[in-house]
């Protein structure tokens, strides 16, 4: 059976105390679409409530921690320790749209000897089907107690790859139809769900074998790479570098499935 670091504990106390309003929230919306308002404002409440639920958790197990989260930006800590990096509702839109595919994402980020920031804890919590996705650097990706592996496909005409798509002006959308059309007619089939964080951690799981998208904030995909690489798969940007956060490009799948995918990607934008 897998025993996660204490850090672990606490990201996931935090996480699973957010879950109950999160879920009766989801709850209300169904009611809330035939209203003339929407929901939208009800959602944007739900977010900020999950946010300040989590961050009182966090704050209470490490109180010289610095934090970046989603909706209250940053909050300064000890320089010399490490951070927070979160998410309290990833997948906003389906949120409020009453589709069941949302999470909470956790990371904590740490210092290289040489200033450079290092993803050391993972979590990805989802708490409709109450499936926690955890990693620690150097042992391992989990679900529960069970040991993740990244898809072990090699041939992209038997692989399904997610992606997210443009929206609202942000991203580039003529180069993700670049990619779009170069990656398509190569595989099984490609799959949106909205919500990043579950993207990365069903590639992590075998669940998916390949995912790409651009214009991610770091909570959006900080978690979500951990658990790729531990669970035995690459993560780079769209030049096949480690250069991911700073380019806000990512490329995650298998060893043998990432090189073929990131062949089409790099031609698809030489092109």
């Amino acid at each position: 059976m897998a025993t996660h670091s204490g850090l672990i504990a606490v990201m996931q106390k935090a996480a699973r105390k957010a879950a109950p309003k999160l879920r009766r929230d989801f709850g209300e919306v169904a009611e809330l679409q035939v209203s003339k308002k929407g929901p939208g404002d009800f959602v944007t409440m739900a977010d900020k409530a999950s946010e300040e639920t989590i961050v009182s958790e966090l704050r209470a197990a490490r109180p010289d921690w610095g934090m970046l989260l989603e909706e209250g930006g940053t909050i300064e800590g000890n320089p010399a320790k490490p951070r927070f990096i979160v998410d309290p509702l990833d997948g906003t839109s389906n949120f409020l749209h009453g589709i069941p595919h949302f999470a909470i994402s956790i990371a904590v980020e740490e210092k290289k000897p040489n200033g450079q920031p290092d993803i050391t804890h993972a979590l990805v919590y989802q708490p409709l089907t109450d499936e926690t996705f955890w990693a620690e650097k150097g042992r391992g990706a989990w679900l529960h107690d069970r040991r993740l592996r990244v898809s072990a496909r090699r041939y992209l005409d038997e692989s399904l790859i997610g992606t997210g798509i443009p929206h609202l002006g942000r991203s580039d959308a003529a180069q993700w139809t670049k990619i779009y059309n170069a990656i398509a007619p190569e595989v099984a089939g490609i799959r949106r769900f909205g919500a990043a964080s579950l993207d990365f951690a069903w590639v992590a799981a075998g669940r998916m074998d390949g995912f790409w998208e651009e214009d991610l904030d770091p909570w959006d995909s900080a978690a979500g790479m951990l658990l790729v690489k531990e669970a035995g798969g690459f993560v780079s940007d769209y030049r096949g570098q480690d250069r991911m956060m700073e380019r806000r490009e990512y490329l995650a799948a298998n060893g043998d499935l990432h090189s073929r995918l990131h062949k089409l990607v790099a031609s698809a934008l030489r092109g």
